[in-house]
């Protein structure tokens, strides 16, 4: 069995349809089970469900919570949740408000660097999204020229050392676990060592999220080396939580090797995680 719980459509930043994510996840990848994760949203889901019925394969309902931890970004893997859990909705509505307040303030920095991007820009690039992020800044910027390829726009202007970043409000990660558990749901930390979350993410603090209710660990990820699986692996195994691995799969907005399929979870990691 071939499952990955890990992807993103053009409802946050990826470029995939959710319908075309799942045809794509069964007649191309051959996977049996496919996650649909977009962040901060679940907009996607019944789109994505449709479309699994009609394919023939499971379509699991999830989502990737942008979160802080000791002032590191952390992002939160959910799976089979309330959607309309009333905290949980209002606290991921306080993140995307974040991402769509922060964007004036971006556009400046950038104009201020003779780069001329509108809100109109940025838009007709996030047509369906929950929110407009930095990935349809970038495709903004490809699509006026300015670059060309989004992976451009993080190396010089939007990541967090760049000429254009602009902070924004993240869930608090515990309150993001806690919040996931209430509304019925598992939860994951996704790709853990990477982008300077290894500088908190440590043995104890993984304990200190069990303890708030963490189901498992996303282990294999293309984020990750082996060095890191391994020592990630071995912490999960301590702690008893599940290990998942996944693609995290973004359509044309990632480099190929972010394919779906990329990295797999175990069935038996699943039926731990979901039942």
């Amino acid at each position: 069995m071939r499952i990955d719980l890990h992807t993103h459509s053009n409802r946050s930043d990826g470029t995939d349809t959710p319908a075309e994510v799942v045809r794509n996840a069964a007649r191309v990848a051959h996977l049996d089970v496919v996650a649909l994760t977009d962040h901060d949203a679940t907009t996607g889901w019944d789109e994505a469900q449709d479309e699994a019925d009609r394919v023939g394969i499971r379509m699991v309902r999830g989502i990737e919570i942008s979160t802080r931890f000791r002032g590191e970004s952390v992002h939160l893997l959910g799976y089979e949740f309330d959607p309309e859990h009333p905290a949980l909705v209002a606290e991921l509505r306080r993140v995307l408000d974040g991402r769509d307040n922060r964007l004036p303030d971006v556009l400046r920095k950038l104009a201020e660097h003779g780069i001329d991007i509108t809100l109109e820009d940025v838009a007709a690039q996030s047509g369906d999204a929950a929110a407009s992020g930095r990935p349809h800044i970038a495709d903004a910027m490809v699509a006026k020229g300015y670059i060309a390829h989004r992976d451009e726009a993080f190396d010089g202007w939007l990541n967090t050392k760049g000429r254009a970043y602009v902070d924004r409000y993240s869930a608090p990660l515990l309150t993001a676990v806690e919040l996931l558990k209430d509304a019925g749901g598992r939860a994951v930390v996704a790709h853990p060592w990477s982008r300077g979350s290894d500088r908190v993410l440590t043995a104890e603090t993984f304990e200190q999220l069990k303890a708030a209710g963490l189901d498992g660990i996303e282990v294999d990820h293309n984020d990750h080396g082996e060095a890191a699986r391994t020592a990630l692996r071995a912490i999960a195994t301590d702690l008893d939580l599940v290990v998942t691995g996944s693609s995290d799969y973004h359509g044309t907005g990632k480099s190929e090797a972010f394919h779906l399929g990329a990295n797999l979870t175990a069935p038996d990691q699943l039926d731990r995680l979901l039942g």
